[in-house]
């Protein structure tokens, strides 16, 4: 039985790693209403801007835009993959680095070579672990997000699609759901699926709006799709945020609860402890004493 000092430390211990995980959880709670207010306020113009593109790149010609036209050779693939820098947050990371290895491994199978535009270090790393090449990464980022970010990491995969160095482009990232749901998603960017595209692959429901548009289509695209592929990857990156500190917030929670767990078993041990102590302590003065009167 371990002594009663022993057991004393251990509680302290305990009782101080609960305080650090306390604290962790709410300064994630107060950065995740931040985020979550950006995502919930972007979310609608990225999902409306898609719908249009897509709608408005089915009325032209697959050639009409180097961002459209389909390669007919697929031989090389861009997955950009954003994750935290930071860990502590349960399995996030881990959820989102295994669809973003198994897109790459199906791609693989096809033939295709896959290399990875990594913004965070988590993803970064586990990119670079498993043997695949970096286009770019961007490290330390996620703490202070903008549109340049976003806009930085989409004109290399743009520039890229443009110059027929890679044939198709994905972006995995955590969706933010809710509190406590976040799940990783898929979705590809370049070449842009047109909702015929969408509909065959099970993905458009209902039915869908008829635009018209000024200036001509063509003139339209050359200006929206660039700037499609900036907001897709900014959404990414507000989602994963939002993820993230929703994330931690639940994980540094579950440790609090632990923490608790884990004080009242050792008080309980103190206290057994202590009293198997004091049991024997009477025991020698007993047997002293009845030595003394014999």
């Amino acid at each position: 039985m371990p002594s009663l000092k022993d057991v004393k430390m251990k509680i302290v211990g305990v009782g101080k790693t609960k305080q650090i995980t306390k604290a962790m959880n709410m300064v994630a709670s107060a950065k995740l209403r931040g985020a979550q207010a950006r995502i919930e306020r972007f979310r609608p113009y990225a999902g409306k801007y898609r719908d249009v593109l897509a709608e408005l790149a089915s009325k032209v010609e697959g050639t009409s835009h180097p961002l459209l036209a389909e390669h007919e050779e697929k031989k090389n693939c861009a997955i950009v993959l954003v994750t935290s820098d930071r860990g502590l947050c349960g399995s996030f990371n881990g959820n989102i680095i295994a669809a973003a290895l198994k897109l790459a491994r199906q791609k693989q199978d096809e033939g295709m070579k896959v290399r990875f535009a990594c913004v965070g270090r988590k993803g970064r790393d586990a990119a670079a672990k498993n043997g695949y090449e970096l286009l770019t990464s961007y490290g330390d980022r996620m703490g202070s997000l903008d549109f340049a970010l976003a806009s930085s990491v989409a004109q290399e995969v743009i520039h890229g699609y443009e110059t027929l160095e890679l044939d198709e482009v994905w972006l995995v990232y955590g969706e933010f759901v809710s509190m406590g749901h976040q799940p990783p998603r898929s979705l590809r960017l370049l070449p842009l699926a047109t909702p015929e595209a969408e509909e065959a692959e099970g993905d458009a429901a209902g039915a869908r709006c008829e635009y018209v548009y000024e200036p001509q289509e063509e003139q339209l695209l050359a200006e929206l799709l660039p700037r499609y592929v900036k907001v897709q990857v900014y959404r990414g990156l507000l989602d994963t945020s939002a993820s993230e500190h929703a994330a931690r917030m639940a994980a540094m929670d579950n440790a609090t609860r632990n923490c608790n767990e884990m004080i009242n078993t050792l008080t309980l041990l103190y206290n057994k402890t202590r009293q198997a102590s004091i049991t024997s302590e009477l025991i020698d003065i007993v047997g002293g004493a009845e030595a003394l009167n014999g």
